[in-house]
């Protein structure tokens, strides 16, 4: 990525030796993207995040079925903000006649019956997660899969949370288009991806240019790919051995927690990410504590990143049918491959203090 910046800066659209020397890298970039899905490297978009590959899925597949007398739209009741947001779009401006909202049970599963209701031969797109970004609840993509197919309609997955902590497999999946994102996986932010199945019609939002295979107007940025396409090799070695050995912090975690009282679990540990715990503390706003913790030295969050500032308690927790006093007190603990040991017991150690000192300014 540093020569890239530096040194070998040629645009990967042109013909001439650096254009072409570029078009390499991010080629074998785009391959090594593509490998940790199990897909094929010709159907990979590359773009500048999640977020935009998200609204590259609605708003181009919604429009494209649109036309084909499949105005309607199904996305789930914990979606991330970069799903919801495009998906009141669609219906806003009329690409979209009808937005179904898929509620989800207390374990944060897609309810699966509910789902079916819906759809019909006008449905286009449903959107589902495939692993929480606030819970780590993991859907049953295939199961959804099936059930959208059998009625003509397209499925799309957010799987930004779930690469490089479970197994993810477009093929496998049966999945029309899947969005990625490279920090996710601690590699250069500002790079995304879309993979879109063979066949799948989608109204490009960027015109103006041939990149991308038509899909995605303006010049790639090679570094933050070539980036991404390293982060994927990393993460897709040794991916079980990592992933129980972050459960095992996890539940050790959680272990602690769970003895100080007035704290409970959201989600089914077995059908959660390996690596994530979402908690909630009886008596306790979740800023106040977010902040003791930063202070202490924890990095943890509460609610999504994306909407981070807000008043309000989490969309996600409610659809779930958690009260909104204990939605505001929920914190997430992520763990990941530079997490130890160690990690879990000096964050126990302050904990306690930490809560008993919040729960003290808060009386």
């Amino acid at each position: 990525m540093a020569r890239l910046v530096d040194v070998d800066f040629g645009n990967p659209s042109s013909v001439h030796l650096e254009g072409r020397a570029a078009r390499g890298l991010l080629e074998r970039a785009r391959e090594a993207v593509a490998r940790a899905l199990g897909a094929e490297s010709t159907s990979l978009v590359l773009t500048s995040s999640a977020t935009e590959a998200n609204n590259l899925a609605l708003k181009g597949a919604a429009w494209a079925m649109s036309k084909l007398g499949r105005p309607e739209v199904a996305v789930s009741a914990t979606e991330h903000p970069s799903v919801i947001a495009p998906a009141l779009w669609l219906r806003e401006f009329g690409i979209c006649d009808q937005l179904f909202t898929i509620p989800v049970d207390a374990r944060g599963q897609v309810c699966l019956e509910r789902l079916e209701e819906a759809l019909s031969e006008r449905m286009g797109l449903v959107s589902v997660i495939a692993a929480n970004n606030e819970t780590g609840a993991l859907a049953p993509v295939r199961q959804i899969a099936d059930l959208v197919h059998a009625h003509g309609a397209l499925l799309h997955v957010d799987a930004t949370q779930a690469l490089g902590r479970v197994p993810v497999d477009v093929q496998a999946w049966d999945v029309d288009m899947l969005t990625l994102s490279s920090h996710k996986l601690g590699g250069p932010r500002g790079a995304g991806a879309l993979w879109v199945r063979k066949g799948v019609e989608l109204v490009p939002l960027l015109h103006g240019g041939h990149q991308e295979r038509n899909r995605r107007g303006g010049t790639e940025d090679v570094a933050a790919a070539v980036g991404f396409g390293a982060v994927c090799e990393e993460a897709s070695q040794g991916l079980a051995e990592e992933a129980e050995r972050l459960a095992t912090l996890r539940d050790l975690l959680w272990q602690g927690l769970d003895a100080l009282g007035g704290v409970a679990r959201l989600g089914e540990p077995s059908l959660t990410l390996p690596n994530t715990l979402c908690v909630t503390f009886e008596g306790l706003e979740a800023e106040t504590l977010l902040m003791a913790l930063d202070i202490a030295g924890m990095s943890v969050s509460a609610g999504s990143a994306c909407t981070a500032g807000s008043l309000e308690p989490s969309h996600v927790l409610l659809a779930m049918g958690v009260e909104d006093s204990r939605a505001r007190s929920a914190i997430r603990f992520s763990l990941g491959w530079s997490n130890g040991a160690e990690d879990i017991e000096a964050a126990l150690r302050r904990i306690p203090e930490l809560i008993v000192r919040t729960r003290e300014l808060a009386a």
